[in-house]
């Protein structure tokens, strides 16, 4: 639906506009020369070439980053206007250069240019160029030594500071940009040390060209350290205000700290119900010695939300799904959503491979949170859901109803902890049964990754346990798993990223046949190993079933599933373009009805990918075939989403 949508706003937008160009993916469509950009008045083309002096001590970067520096170099290919033009971007190339230098340490640089062998200092702003030719300008530059801190003071008016754990050393890097980030680095440690009114009062940097050395000396008034005063809301129209100031979770009398009112900016902007949030300290103290914070926010246009989507696949036939919700249903940004959908709609079945089904699949859910029911950092959630699905080992009609709390520890770390019961009728090779499910579900996840959607460095880790209980047949089982992910970026660029997984699980407590199918461990897919068909590795029913024995036909040769799981991937993530990249992988994964892994059952999946990469995380493109192949498992297998697949 939203794809009809796109197509349908795109071909009127074309019929009610004149022609002009569009881009997608890189590709650009309907492009004239009316499209390019407004002409330059009176252009001037030029050349420019850059000379300079080798120094004994370059390592071999200083051209280069000098290069990068000018303007003149970069926009050789553009025409500038007129000669005035020329003379001006030339002066302010010349600015560029020797800041250039001094972020290269080299105070005693110099930078020359020349416009048809003019010094551009000597040009008077009226001068005139010959334009039958491009005009020759030259770049000479004298480098210089690179200087070292000389003698460093640094004064914080008693406040203990290391000034070497900033590298502000006698013989350390007097590049400016290195001393500068020091500076900021200081600065920025003593307020959150609580003292946010720290001030530069004096500064004094001395390049001492008789022995290469640069002087820096620095006085800072740090202030005092000062308590946190009430925290002031504006901006809200249907959010009550008090509950945006205690989210905020800034508590009076607590130290000021910059790192706080960052988080607290964060909690807001997770609620969802506002566009813009601004949370900052006032400019100065109250009567009584304590600093204000100051809410700023903007609440969306709209609290209800909605959306359809539509899929079809040869093999899983149609599927609708639709969802609609509130993100302020009270006033204290509870959110409320339901979600329906159907799917296998005319599905039918692969021959030698997936089962025949029976009728269509559907998933039903109303999912209510409500934010801060154990202060700022927590949002309880409940559930209820129903639905009918039919994996390739069991079909499975169920109700369940959920009640928890998520704890955000940190920035990388949260908890939840959820009571649940569950209604079950799965059918199987076995027959028909009915499960009465009570189960505390507790799940950690530690999450430090740079990027959700397109990581390049970082690792995700999940712990889950649940203990169960199953009321119809009183089989208390205890499931348990342990997933985690590593990133590895071995170039700066991140032209290459290394990705890797490992999933291990075990249920203790009782045998397979005692847990209800759907919370036992499976392998396959687009999740697990791809290149085989879905829940496919692992141990099968028998493949005939004897007749008169009252086994269910439908499922002969189908997964049980097992205690056991032990899975995993590893990704080479490599860039073509900026936008493309192309990954090679190897999956593995076996499952056993043991309390460990089943090794000689262990199954290899290998495959390539292709990404297209967006603002919204990368579309995913994978082909993977199974190289030991079951029963069920097609020639290969083919998976689209949006993120990587890990």
């Amino acid at each position: 639906m939203a794809g009809f949508a796109a197509a349908l706003t795109l071909s009127i937008a074309l019929a009610c506009s004149p022609a002009t160009a569009f881009e997608l993916f890189g590709f650009k469509f309907f492009e004239s020369e009316d499209d390019n950009e407004l002409a330059v008045i009176n252009p001037i083309n030029y050349t420019v070439n850059v000379e300079m002096t080798p120094a004994p001590d370059d390592d071999g970067s200083l051209a280069d980053n000098l290069e990068s520096a000018s303007v003149l170099v970069s926009d050789e290919d553009e025409p500038v206007s007129g000669s005035l033009g020329l003379i001006a971007k030339a002066k302010q190339d010349r600015k560029r250069l020797v800041a250039a230098l001094y972020e290269n340490a080299r105070y005693d640089g110099l930078v020359y240019i020349f416009i048809e062998g003019r010094n551009i200092s000597d040009i008077a702003p009226d001068a005139t160029f010959d334009t039958s030719r491009p005009v020759p300008v030259l770049i000479r530059i004298l480098p210089g030594p690179k200087y070292a801190l000389g003698a460093v003071s640094v004064d914080t008016g008693g406040v203990p500071v290391d000034p070497s754990e900033y590298g502000l050393v006698t013989g350390g890097s007097a590049a400016s940009t290195d001393v500068l980030d020091a500076e900021a680095k200081l600065f920025r440690d003593l307020r959150n040390d609580g003292r946010p009114f720290v001030a530069v009062t004096d500064r004094d940097i001395l390049a001492d060209a008789a022995d290469d050395r640069l002087d820096y000396a620095i006085d800072i008034s740090p202030g005092d350290r000062v308590p946190f005063g009430e925290t002031w809301v504006t901006g809200t129209e249907t959010v009550d205000p008090g509950f945006v100031a205690y989210m905020a979770g800034i508590y009076a009398d607590e130290t000021f700290s910059p790192e706080e009112l960052d988080r607290a900016r964060q909690r807001l902007v997770d609620l969802g119900v506002f566009s813009s949030v601004t949370v900052r300290e006032a400019k100065a103290q109250s009567e009584d010695g304590r600093l204000p914070v100051q809410v700023e926010v903007a609440e969306r246009q709209k609290f209800g939300f909605y959306g359809v989507g539509a899929t079809y696949s040869n093999t899983e036939g149609a599927g609708f799904s639709g969802y609609v919700g509130h993100r302020n249903l009270f006033g204290r940004a509870e959110n409320i959503r339901f979600d329906a959908s159907v799917s296998r709609i005319g599905a039918t079945a692969v021959s030698g491979n997936a089962r025949e089904i029976d009728g269509i699949d559907f998933d039903t859910s109303l999912v209510f949170k409500k934010p801060g029911v154990l202060g700022p950092d927590s949002v309880y959630v409940g559930s209820i859901a129903a639905g009918r699905q039919q994996p390739l080992g069991y079909d499975r009609l169920f109700l369940t109803a959920t009640s928890g709390v998520e704890y955000k520890i940190d920035d990388a770390q949260t908890l939840k902890v959820d009571l649940q019961g569950e209604y079950e009728e799965i059918t199987d090779y076995l027959g028909t049964r009915e499960y009465i499910i009570g189960a505390v579900p507790i799940l950690y996840t530690f999450d430090n990754r740079d990027n959700e959607l397109n990581p390049t460095d970082g690792f995700y880790a999940q712990a889950a346990l649940e203990p169960s209980y199953g009321i119809e047949n009183s089989a208390f089982f205890l499931r348990s798993r342990l997933d985690g992910r590593a990133y590895y970026s071995p170039l700066e660029s991140n032209r290459l990223i290394l990705a890797g997984r490992l999933g291990y699980g075990t249920i203790f407590g009782t045998d397979v046949l005692d847990i209800p199918n759907n919370r036992r461990f499976y392998a396959g897919g687009g999740g697990s190993v791809r290149g085989y068909e879905f829940q496919s590795i692992g141990p099968y029913f028998p493949s005939t079933t004897p007749p008169g024995s009252g086994f269910n036909e439908r499922f002969e040769d189908t997964p049980i599933g097992g205690l056991a799981l032990f899975e995993g991937s590893v990704e080479a993530r490599v860039s073509i373009t900026e936008n493309i990249q192309i990954v090679p992988f190897l999956d593995f994964g076996t499952v056993s009805d043991e309390l460990v892994p089943n090794f000689s059952n262990f199954k290899l999946g290998a495959g390539v990918g292709a990404r297209y990469l967006t603002s919204f995380g990368p579309l995913r493109l994978d082909v993977a075939v199974p190289l030991d192949p079951g029963p069920r498992d097609a020639d290969f297998q083919i998976y689209a989403g949006i993120g990587q697949a890990f």
